[in-house]
């Protein structure tokens, strides 16, 4: 293993210990045949699959990574959650395609402006845009030794084969939240364009009304918070995302959580979460 890592890039050697290594194995199946993202260079991708060809030797010690999707309606409290989770269990890295492809729209990347004409009319971005960028996320992920949270994708069972040829989804949180809690939720939510920070009036107001906290500047409500939109995005949910816990459930990783208010579910996810990765601690001292 030594002389394996002396003859890895200055880049790989810097990634840490074998830990890091081992666990890389676990995160990545395979390397994608396309340029994972648009800032990937020819020098990157041969440091990812050294990586994952040195921690073949140690398989059968390796510690444990995960891929923890979070499914649930439009507006269903998935990144509230996400933000506990990621507060009480840090090895895992945040992956929310929604707020990047806005970032990206911000910035008028490339990316984004591709993802730009289907977000303006009211339709979900094409499958290859999102895979790139959660497969450029994982790479990022497997270098830092981190596990991953995705947040919004995969949406669509297309979406979730094509991402199962990359990565083992092998925790799902399936958040079950009526509808009119959803409606009245988003219509009370509010943004700071600039910086992608979310309030909520019902939930998590500003200190002061139409004003972000940090900057004082003017608070938005996005055109796809209005109801119109909302209901659009509920229909297509139904249609397209919904059969992904059926899908998820036979594979024997989901578990869903009812209720309308984060603060009252989130201990029961927690619990669950804390259930599955003492799971691994166990077989690892086995």
């Amino acid at each position: 293993m030594n002389s394996m890592i002396q003859l890895a890039t200055p880049a790989a050697r810097n990634l840490g210990s074998s830990l890091l290594l081992r666990r890389s194995q676990h995160l990545l199946k395979t390397t994608p045949k396309s340029s994972l993202c648009s800032n990937a260079t020819s020098q990157s991708r041969p440091i990812v699959r050294s990586l994952a060809s040195m921690a073949q030797e140690e398989e059968e010690s390796c510690c444990s990574s995960h891929s923890l999707l979070i499914l649930g309606k439009p507006g269903g409290g998935k990144g509230t959650i996400s933000g506990k989770i990621l507060r009480d269990f840090p090895q895992f890295r945040h992956v929310s395609t929604g707020d990047e492809l806005r970032q990206h729209v911000r910035n008028g990347t490339e990316l984004g402006m591709e993802a730009k004409k289907y977000m303006d009319e009211g339709a979900l971005v094409p499958d290859e845009v999102m895979i790139q960028m959660v497969m450029c996320d994982a790479v990022e992920a497997v270098k830092s030794g981190q596990s991953l949270l995705l947040d919004g994708f995969p949406r669509t069972m297309e979406q979730a084969a094509a991402l199962d040829k990359n990565l083992d989804v092998d925790l799902v949180i399936n958040l079950c939240i009526p509808n009119e809690t959803i409606i009245e939720r988003i219509s009370d939510r509010w943004i700071h364009p600039a910086s992608g920070r979310v309030y909520n009036y019902s939930y998590k107001p500003p200190q002061v009304k139409g004003v972000d906290d940090e900057t004082g500047e003017a608070l938005v409500q996005r055109e796809d918070d209005k109801p119109e939109s909302v209901l659009t995005r509920l229909r297509k949910y139904e249609s397209a995302t919904a059969p992904l816990v059926k899908y998820y459930e036979e594979k024997g990783v989901l578990q869903s959580f009812k209720g309308t208010m984060s603060d009252v579910i989130y201990p029961e996810v927690k619990g669950w979460l804390d259930d599955q990765l003492a799971k691994d601690d166990e077989s690892a001292t086995v």
